[in-house]
């Protein structure tokens, strides 16, 4: 068995972590149990992270054949095994870690998303994202405004205040969508092309007679409909990149049907 931090001699519980969490541990730690130092008593939540995964992506946690919580103390001799969030097994008679998800999900996202928060604006949901937010600004945000996290730097999935957060593993932005739109199952709250894709903010309709001298003259015999930015004032129509995300968010609900079935 290997063992990660401390000597050998020293006090340990062994852990074994299951599905997407071991994305986060050292490729010989994957998929099998290894044994965590415990020295003079441990928080289960300080040994998970200890391990390289931030406590956001756990939802559940067994000691030794019981539910326990992340302030639950280890001595050193328990088995421990750790599940991320279950979307296909109901575990309601156990303690669940993760707070409960919130029927109108909002983002704000780490310097490194644009692009994604950009599609989840062209999709409908309120995201937040500049590219000189710090850390603790990204966690104030989302403790003032019940917002979650989106973020490549597991670092700040791990900081102490954060309740609600998930660490995209991809690095295509349109792939990241379709993870999200998976992982939070949103397909039954799109609203494309409700947002601004620059400004975040509700689009309104717009008449055609007022927004044809700022539209390009192939558009103008194409299409009927439009829709205004009240902040940035720009033109949206359903033209090529309203059909690119339409299809995209298929294929992210297509994805999500087969993990389910």
């Amino acid at each position: 068995m290997a063992t990660l931090g401390g000597r050998a001699t020293a006090a340990t519980a062994e852990f074994r972590f299951y599905e997407e969490l071991n994305d986060f541990l050292q490729p010989t730690l994957r998929k099998t149990a290894f044994a965590i130092a415990i020295d003079r008593g441990r928080s289960v939540k300080d040994a998970i992270e200890a391990a390289g995964i931030p406590h956001t992506q756990v939802d559940l946690i067994i000691v030794n054949g019981a539910s326990v919580g992340f302030e639950y103390v280890l001595k050193g001799g328990e088995r421990v095994a750790v599940y991320p969030m279950f979307e296909r097994l109901d575990i309601s008679p156990l303690q669940h870690l993760r707070p409960a998800p919130l029927r109108d999900p909002r983002f704000v996202l780490d310097t490194h998303l644009g692009k994604l928060a950009r599609h989840l604006r062209l999709a409908g949901f309120d995201s937040l994202w500049r590219n000189d937010y710090a850390d603790k600004q990204i966690v104030a945000l989302a403790l003032a405004e019940r917002r979650i996290i989106l973020t490549r730097d597991c670092g700040l999935l791990k900081r102490r205040a954060v309740e609600r957060g998930h660490f995209v593993r991809a690095t295509d932005a349109e792939l990241q969508l379709a993870e999200v739109v998976q992982v939070f199952q949103l397909q039954a709250i799109l609203k494309p092309f409700s947002r601004c894709r620059e400004c975040n903010v509700l689009l309104a309709d717009a008449d055609k007679a007022e927004v044809i001298d700022r539209i390009p003259e192939r558009v103008r015999a194409g299409y009927q409909c439009f829709r205004r930015c009240p902040c940035c004032e720009r033109i949206y129509w359903e033209g090529t990149h309203y059909e690119r995300l339409k299809r995209l968010l298929a294929r992210s609900i297509r994805a999500h049907g087969a993990i389910q079935d």
